[in-house]
């Protein structure tokens, strides 16, 4: 039996037969029974997420688009600028999601009446043993058709609503997929221009390290040739030289290597970079949150592009439960049709036709179940990958919350180390000078100084780090029409949670 029956409408089927057909085609309609899918969406209370019902609502907050301006620095603003507008990555990522509207654009023709035109001019010799009788068998003659021909799909069942709405769901979620490699790109900017802030610092410590050792070890040359130092004194000073170049010189190799990671990211690698690095004292600190707010994670382009592919994938399954009813199409021609050219638009020549199609699968040897169990377990894949995206994103503000708070209390407790380092190192240097000390002690007191002017380079770089990935973590400002944040939310859409 052929996969297909087809039921043609003609004047001599009374209207009581042709609806027979109809509820007969649906009774035998091939059965999708027990085919359903199993992962089901996370929501905040699974999540640990939910908030204190006797909490205050608290105002929504927001990130800024171009969050990067925040930090106040013009050269960063123009480094990424630069990035966004020349990146290949996002040009890929534009390149799909181009690709992506053209598909959409298809399948939204396919829900449109189809109309075509043919010309078919033949010159041929027609069977003597055939249908057609002497003269016209055995004869060479001209046949000519021309037509226009027009056909309308009715959608009773919803097969091509949607398809539709799942090719708008994978361009919605293609164009989340771009917010997010424009805010991953935007964001690695920031933190490579941050981390060559922080090399130079810690080079501008090295020099004037280098600087300190060199002044030392004159003044200790000075002591020996006095009298008051010993050889031993002279070695210890020269040895702690060497130390101080290999520092510049290590970071020297990490700081080319930072400028080439930066020109690849702003596509300038055919010229070096000319930058002027700021200090990191002169940029600003962007106030973060200090607890998860849960608007803002549900706004995450990359959240917001899988729970669009979630509502692809559930669009995919109703169209294929509707590939199981009846297809039903109108369709039309009209046109003329003769033996020979001359007489092709003479009277007599026109042709018509108008009727409806009626198409129902009765026996697919279980195609049509095979291809709904795979649209089912595709959502079942989009489901689990969004439920594991969001777990990875709750786990990703978390840390950056953790991280920033711990952060701020290291520096407090650096400060006053340093600080009680500082005075150490001075008074060493004054006993030394006063003879009252040796060398070593000086040199062990420096040691302690420069290893907290280190740490406080890199405590600054940290939390500069900190509040960029936090800011990523939390969405960077990425805003659309119509995202589906619902599993992501609560009784209170604006609360949130401290880890």
């Amino acid at each position: 039996m052929p996969p297909e029956t087809s039921y043609p409408s003609t004047s001599r089927w009374p209207a009581w037969a042709l609806q027979a057909v109809v509820l007969a085609s649906l009774g035998a309609c091939a059965n999708y029974a027990g085919i359903t899918p199993q992962a089901q969406s996370l929501n905040a209370d699974a999540l640990g997420l939910k908030a204190d019902a006797t909490a205050q609502p608290a105002a929504a907050p927001t990130i800024d688009p171009q969050w990067w301006h925040a930090f106040g620095d013009a050269q960063l603003n123009q480094l990424v600028e630069q990035a966004l507008a020349n990146n290949p990555t996002l040009g890929v990522a534009q390149a799909r999601l181009a690709r992506v509207q053209a598909a959409s654009d298809a399948v939204h023709g396919a829900d449109l009446p189809q109309v075509a035109a043919s010309t078919d001019l033949t010159r041929q010799r027609f069977s003597a043993n055939s249908i057609y009788p002497p003269p016209l068998g055995g004869a060479i003659l001209n046949t000519g058709d021309l037509r226009a021909s027009a056909s309308w799909e009715l959608d009773f069942f919803g097969k091509n609503r949607a398809a539709l709405d799942a090719s708008l769901g994978q361009v919605r979620a293609a164009q989340a997929d771009a917010e997010a490699a424009r805010m991953l790109l935007a964001s690695s900017v920031t933190r490579s221009y941050f981390s060559l802030v922080r090399i130079q610092a810690q080079l501008d410590l090295a020099e004037r390290t280098l600087a300190q050792r060199t002044q030392s070890r004159l003044l200790v040359q000075d002591r020996v040739n006095a009298g008051l130092d010993t050889q031993l004194e002279l070695q210890q000073s020269d040895s702690a030289l060497p130390d101080a170049r290999l520092q510049i010189e290590a970071l020297k190799e990490q700081q080319a290597l930072a400028h080439n990671a930066l020109a690849a990211l702003t596509s300038q690698t055919d010229r070096p970079l000319a930058l002027v690095l700021p200090t990191q004292a002169t940029i600003k600190t962007v106030a973060t949150a200090t607890s998860m707010p849960l608007d803002l994670l549900g706004r995450r382009a990359d959240i917001a592009a899988a729970r669009y592919r979630v509502e692809a994938a559930t669009a995919d399954v109703g169209s294929a439960k509707a590939l199981f009813y009846p297809n039903i199409n109108l369709v039309g021609f009209v046109g003329y049709s003769s033996i020979g050219f001359d007489k092709l638009l003479q009277s007599g020549s026109d042709q018509w036709g108008v009727g409806p199609a009626i198409r129902l699968p009765l026996f697919d040897g279980g195609r049509l179940r095979a291809n709904l169990r795979g649209k089912t377990a595709d959502l079942d894949a989009a489901v689990e990958s969004y439920n594991h995206l969001v777990i990875e994103a709750v786990h990703d503000v978390a840390d950056q919350l953790a991280s920033g708070q711990a952060i701020t209390r290291q520096q407090a407790e650096q400060a006053a180390a340093q600080s009680f380092a500082e005075t150490a190192y001075s008074i060493a240097r004054q006993r030394y000078q006063a003879g009252l000390g040796n060398h070593l002690q000086v040199l062990s007191a420096e040691t302690a100084v420069l290893a907290q002017r280190r740490l406080a380079i890199d405590l600054a770089a940290r939390a500069l780090d900190t509040q960029v990935q936090l800011i990523r973590a939390l969405g960077g400002g990425y805003a659309a029409q119509a995202i589906a944040t619902a599993s992501l939310s609560t009784s209170n859409p604006s609360s949130s949670v401290t880890p």
